[in-house]
């Protein structure tokens, strides 16, 4: 059996990041890594990092839950980490675009 960590960080009213990771033997075997904001009292996926299908990919939403996928080339290991910092320093941009509506390709 391995190892889980799971967090969430508050970064403002109404938005926060959801951090949940898997390992066994210091490889990670699962990631998501999703920000979230509240949008008339639910919480929605606005960015997400995850290998679901094992693969790791980019999942993007807008307000209506439609989804853009993005695949990544990297590791696990490598995307966690990168999920992890991007959704910290882009926080407020993702959050912005999402209540604006912008559409991601």
């Amino acid at each position: 059996m391995g190892k889980a960590v799971d967090f969430v960080v508050v970064f403002d009213e109404g938005v926060r990041k959801r951090h949940y990771h898997e390992t066994e033997k210091g490889k990670v075997m699962y990631f998501a890594v999703q920000l979230e904001v509240k949008v008339g009292g639910q919480w929605k996926a606005v960015v997400r990092y995850d290998c679901s299908h094992r693969v790791s990919h980019i999942d993007k939403y807008d307000k209506k839950g439609n989804r853009t996928k993005i695949p990544l080339d990297l590791s696990f290991e490598t995307a966690l980490t990168f999920g992890d910092w991007d959704i910290n320093e882009n926080w407020l941009k993702y959050k912005e675009e999402f209540v604006k509506g912008v559409q991601h390709e």
